[in-house]
C-alpha cells in the first residue's frame, strides 16, 4: 500500500505535472521539493541546427524562447521565469528532441525540417504518428497544447473561462445539434436559468446551422471561446419546447467536479449512492471524500458513479477514488496501474492504490487516511466522453477482480497518458505511455463497451443506453441512471424496444470544441493525464 512507504512516496511526489516545474525528489513524507536548474550548453548566439536523424538532448534546448516572459512566475513560488533569449527554431528543435526521447511511438515520427513550418504550433502538430488503427481511426488522437497560464489556472484552482456551460453535440455527424450537458454550480449560466437539455438555436443572431465563414466565427466565439467580461445572446429551446433568450456574460468559472451527491432508495429497499464526477482535478479530492463519508453514514448497498462527462485528469486522484470504493480488503496489496513507455525510458515501479489524502500543492501525503466503502462492485455511467483517468478507474478495479457494471455508451478509448510539459509559455501534451492493470491488461484503445454478454477483454458487463437530455442528472427517471437502478434491483438490463438507437453525444467543455465551416461537427476532447516525470527533471 501507499502508506508509510518511502519508495512509494518518492514516486508519488513526481506523479503530476501540476506545480512540478523545477522540482527535485524528496525521500520522506515531510520532505520539501528542491528547485533545480537545468544544465544549459546552448546560447542565443550558438543556435541549434537541424540534421536529419541527429538529436541533441532536449534539456540542452529548453527555455530558449522566441518571446520572453519577464518577471516572476506566480505559479512557481514566484520564482523568475526560466526563459532565455532564443528563437522559434530553438523551440521547434526542443520539441523535436523531447518528442524523440519521450513519445511512445517516436520511431513513427517523420523527421521533417523544422524551418519548413511557419509556426511552432504547426511544427508540433505533425510530431506524432500518422498511422491508423485496424478500424481505420487515427492511432494518436490526443496530441495538443495550451497556454501554460491556462494550464496552471485550471490545474491549481479549477478555474476556467466561460459561462459554466458544458456542451454536448448530439445526433448524426451531419447534424449540428448542440445541447447543454451540465452546468457548473453558481456559474453565470446556471444563475440566469440555463438547464441541462437546452438546445442552442442561435448565437448573437446567427443560426446554429449557418455555413458562412463569418457566421461560424460568431458561433465559435460566442459558444466556445468568449472573452471574459463579454456578453453574448444565446437562444435555446428548452425541454418543454419553449424558446428562451439568454444574455450571458463570460467570466472565470470555478469548476464543481463533484455534483449531485445523493442516496436513493429503490423500490425493493436497496440504498444506492449516486454522485456525478466530472473531472479528475485536484479540487475534487475534498468533494470525493465528503461523498464517500456521506455514503458510509447512509450505509449504502450499491454505488453509482456518473463518469459520463469526465474526460480524465489526475491519475493519482483516480487511484484515490478506486481505493475509496474498494478499500484495503479488496485491494489486497495489488497495484493500480503500470506504465509501459518507449525503449528509451526506464521502467517505472507500479503505481499503487492510494489510501491517504494528498496535498496537491506539494504532492506529498497529508498523513490522513482516506475513508473507504469496502465495495466489491460499482456501477459506472459512461458516454464516448468518458476517457483517460476515468477508464483507468474501470481497468484498475477490473484488475483486482472488483465487479464493474458499465451503463451507457462505449467509452472514448484512451489507454495512454502524458506528462504535461512546459516550455516558453506553452504546455505540450504528447503520448508518452500506455498503462496496464494488475492483471496486465490495457488494450482498450476502442473503449470499454457495456454489454449483457461480454465476449472480448474490453467488454464490460452492463447495459447500453443512450444519454437522456430530457431529464436532469441525478433524477431517478433519467434513462441512464434509471437503467443502473433497474440493474441493481433485477441483476439484468431492462428490455428495450426496437426503436432506433440515437447517435451518441460528443461532450466538451465550453472552451474546447469548435464548429468547422461547411463540415460535420467535429469533436476534440482535452484530457490531462498526470503521471511520473523523472525526479529532479526541469519541466
Amino acid at each position: 500500500m501507499f502508506k508509510n512507504n518511502k519508495t512509494s512516496l518518492a514516486i508519488f511526489a513526481a506523479l503530476s505535472g501540476f506545480a512540478l516545474t523545477g522540482c527535485g525528489g524528496g525521500g520522506g513524507i515531510d520532505s520539501a521539493p528542491v528547485v533545480t536548474t537545468p544544465i544549459v550548453t546552448k546560447t542565443s548566439s550558438n543556435p541549434p541546427t537541424w540534421t536529419a536523424g541527429v538529436f541533441e538532448p532536449s534539456n540542452d534546448l529548453k527555455n530558449f524562447c522566441e518571446t520572453l516572459r519577464t518577471g516572476n512566475d506566480p505559479f512557481n513560488n514566484n520564482n523568475p521565469y526560466p526563459d532565455q533569449a532564443g528563437s522559434a527554431l530553438y523551440e521547434k528543435i526542443w520539441l523535436r528532441s523531447w518528442s524523440d526521447e519521450t513519445y511512445l511511438w517516436y520511431d513513427e515520427i517523420a523527421d521533417n525540417d523544422p524551418e519548413s513550418f511557419t509556426t511552432v504550433a504547426d511544427y508540433f502538430a505533425q510530431l506524432k504518428t500518422e498511422q491508423l488503427t485496424d478500424s481505420g481511426a487515427k492511432k494518436d488522437n490526443f496530441h495538443f497544447s495550451e497556454p501554460t497560464e491556462d494550464y496552471f489556472q485550471e490545474a491549481q484552482s479549477g478555474v476556467t473561462s466561460g459561462y459554466g456551460i458544458n456542451w454536448a453535440f448530439i445526433g448524426d455527424t451531419a447534424d449540428r445539434i448542440l445541447r447543454v450537458a451540465y452546468l457548473e454550480d453558481d456559474s453565470p449560466a446556471s444563475q440566469i436559468g440555463f438547464q441541462r437539455g437546452d438546445t442552442v438555436l442561435s448565437v448573437d443572431g446567427v443560426s446554429i446551422n449557418t455555413n458562412t465563414e463569418s457566421g461560424v466565427d460568431t458561433l465559435n466565439e460566442g459558444l466556445f471561446s468568449p472573452t471574459n467580461g463579454d456578453s453574448h445572446t444565446i437562444v435555446v429551446r428548452s425541454n418543454d419546447g419553449a424558446e428562451k433568450t439568454f444574455n450571458v456574460t463570460a467570466g472565470n468559472i470555478e469548476q464543481t467536479p463533484v455534483q449531485n451527491v445523493k442516496t436513493i432508495t429503490t423500490a425493493n429497499g436497496s440504498s444506492v449512492g449516486y454522485m456525478q464526477f466530472n473531472s479528475h482535478i485536484s479540487i475534487a479530492q475534498e468533494g470525493l471524500i465528503d461523498a464517500v463519508n456521506k455514503f458510509k453514514t447512509d450505509g449504502i448497498d450499491e454505488l453509482v458513479i456518473d463518469f459520463r462527462y469526465n474526460g480524465g485528469g489526475l491519475l493519482a486522484l483516480s487511484a484515490q477514488l478506486a481505493y475509496m470504493v474498494a478499500g484495503n480488503a479488496n485491494v489486497n496489496n495489488r497495484f493500480y496501474y503500470q506504465t509501459q513507455q518507449n525503449d528509451k525510458q526506464p521502467v517505472d515501479s507500479p503505481f499503487p492504490f492510494i489510501d491517504e489524502e494528498i496535498d496537491y500543492s506539494t504532492f506529498f501525503s497529508t498523513g490522513e487516511n482516506l475513508p473507504d466503502l469496502n465495495l466489491s462492485k460499482v456501477y459506472v455511467l459512461s458516454t464516448s466522453g468518458t476517457c483517460s483517468a476515468s477508464e483507468a478507474f474501470i481497468n484498475g478495479l477490473k484488475g483486482i477482480d472488483a465487479e464493474v457494471i458499465l451503463i451507457g455508451d462505449t467509452t472514448c478509448g484512451k489507454p495512454y497518458g502524458f506528462t504535461p510539459t512546459h516550455n516558453c509559455a506553452t504546455t505540450y501534451y504528447t503520448i508518452q505511455f500506455s498503462g496496464v492493470n494488475s492483471k496486465g491488461f490495457g488494450e482498450y484503445a476502442a473503449g470499454f463497451t457495456p454489454t449483457p454478454t461480454p465476449q472480448f477483454d474490453a467488454d464490460v458487463q452492463g447495459c447500453e443506453i443512450e444519454d437522456d437530455f430530457d431529464h436532469q442528472l441525478g433524477d431517478s427517471d433519467e434513462a441512464v441512471l434509471a437503467t443502473a437502478l433497474f440493474h441493481v434491483e433485477n441483476g439484468s438490463c431492462p428490455v428495450r424496444t426496437a426503436a432506433a438507437k440515437a447517435e451518441p453525444a460528443n461532450f466538451s467543455s465550453s472552451r474546447e470544441s469548435l464548429i468547422p465551416l461547411n463540415m460535420p461537427v467535429q469533436f476534440t476532447q482535452r484530457n490531462m493525464d498526470l503521471t511520473w516525470p523523472t525526479l529532479g527533471e526541469e519541466r
